[in-house]
């Protein structure tokens, strides 16, 4: 082999982030002028050099070369023995390379970093905070923990005042900060505290230097500033909506209350006060049968006289033929009657016209109730006439309830009739209901059948 190297033997450490450099020697043994390139293997060739980079020798020289190690102060170079490997390789034969290696001691390092997060808390009850703490070194590392107040007026604590961090990890440690007393109202009161982080040196070496960091808790009253502010808007807000109850809801829900009351119901209760009326009236009646029979017995005066002086007359002579009339009265009393029509009508046509209700021969109906309904929000005019002409003309579109109560019955004449047009113009839609294809409308009459005049005449 014409070229032979070598490295010094000397111990060598290398402090990351610094730098320490090692001989090299080369010797050409041969007879030919030889140049020899140098190439650095293992973990130290990322931050491993040459100087110079080649040598050039003639036979029997010897040339020297420094091998330069600068680790970098990273977490990532882990300390302890590291090896390091040279290559010497002849540019004329690459068969010929030296392999040279040895051992390189890296020196540990510790490197401790931290932060307060946040800087500023506040609250009422109490401040969190955390301390993050990284470890910047390559070996790992113990850090206490420590805090102290400006004043008294606040207590500090963490959940743990010691911490070990692997090389290249951060760790968080819980701080709370509590008041000494509670702050019910006014300005809030900031308390500022200093936390300490302090690396623990290993035996033999000089103690760390502690990390300091200041932060600050803000405490807040209890009771906050704005609450009476709420409390005024809250009253103010009271009051309106009981002014909107009874200034437009309430009158709402009774006008609700009134549209509730179907032709149905009004049928049923009219239907249930003529049971009443009849039961009266026939209670009545035996009553003054009574009275009448006592006066003749008394007097040997004549049925028929005492029937007509006494309030217990003889129904079958009412003109109307009522079996209910009010005993002793001429023309004997009303009797509560209803009826119901329904009316459709298509769009375009001419009008549709319904009779509703037709008086008997011999009564007149007294006519008190009227109920209209328009389900399906169709829209048109509707028109309910009787013999002696119109007695309400109601566009469509205006309503889809509406009764009529008259204090002053309506009165129509013996074999006269209460008629209902329907003219449509559109069609309404019923809500999530498929559109009809006709108008349709609904009629409700109430009232009471007497015997006409003509007939008491």
């Amino acid at each position: 082999m014409s070229v032979s190297a070598s490295l010094d033997e000397s111990t060598v450490t290398a402090q990351p982030g610094g730098e320490a450099d090692i001989a090299l020697q080369v010797l050409n043994s041969g007879d030919t002028v030889e140049e020899c390139r140098f190439e650095v293997v293992g973990p130290c060739a990322a931050w491993t050099t040459v100087e110079p980079a080649s040598l050039s020798l003639y036979p029997g020289a010897t040339g020297t070369a420094t091998v330069t190690l600068r680790p970098p102060r990273s977490w990532e170079i882990a300390p302890g023995d590291t090896p390091l490997g040279l290559r010497v390789v002849p540019t004329s034969d690459r068969n010929q390379t030296v392999v040279l290696e040895r051992g390189v001691t890296i020196l540990p390092f510790t490197e401790v970093t931290s932060e307060l997060v946040p800087r500023g808390s506040s609250g009422t009850w109490r401040g969190r905070h955390k301390v993050a703490i990284d470890s910047r070194g390559n070996t790992p590392v113990t850090v206490g923990l420590s805090a102290r107040g400006a004043t008294e007026r606040a207590r500090l604590g963490f959940e743990a005042t010691e911490l070990t961090i692997p090389p290249g990890q951060a760790k968080f440690a819980a701080l709370k900060v509590r008041p000494a007393k509670r702050l019910w109202r006014g300005t809030p009161v900031t308390h500022p505290f200093q936390v300490m982080v302090t690396p623990q040196a290993e035996e033999g070496h000089d103690p760390y230097e502690p990390v300091v960091l200041d932060g600050s808790y803000e405490q807040q009253a209890i009771l906050p500033r704005w609450l009476p502010r709420v409390l005024a808007v809250a009253v103010l807000v009271a009051a309106v909506l009981v002014g909107l109850w009874f200034a437009l809801l309430r009158p709402t829900v009774r006008s609700a209350a009134r549209e509730a009351i179907t032709p149905q119901a009004v049928e049923s209760a009219a239907r249930q006060a003529d049971k009443e009326r009849n039961a009266e009236e026939q209670k009545g009646g035996q009553q003054g049968g009574q009275q009448g029979g006592g006066q003749k017995g008394a007097g040997g005066g004549d049925s028929k006289q005492g029937g007509s002086g006494g309030s217990g007359g003889d129904a079958s002579q009412s003109p109307g033929g009522d079996a209910s009339a009010a005993p002793g009265g001429a023309g004997g009393s009303a009797i509560a009657t209803s009826a119901r029509v329904q009316v459709r009508d298509r769009v375009g046509g001419g009008s549709a016209q319904e009779t509703a209700y037709q008086v008997p021969e011999g009564k007149t109906l007294q006519l008190t109730d009227i109920v209209v309904q328009n389900p399906q929000g169709d829209a048109g005019t509707l028109v309910i006439s009787s013999d002696d002409g119109q007695l309400l003309n109601l566009a469509l579109e205006n309503f889809r309830d509406s009764d009529y109560h008259f204090v002053t019955p309506i009165e129509v004449r013996a074999k006269g009739t209460v008629t209902i047009s329907v003219s449509c113009r559109e069609v309404g839609k019923p809500v999530k209901a498929p559109t009809p294809s006709q108008c349709s409308e609904s009629l409700f009459l109430g009232g009471k059948l007497a015997p006409s005049k003509e007939t008491n005449g």
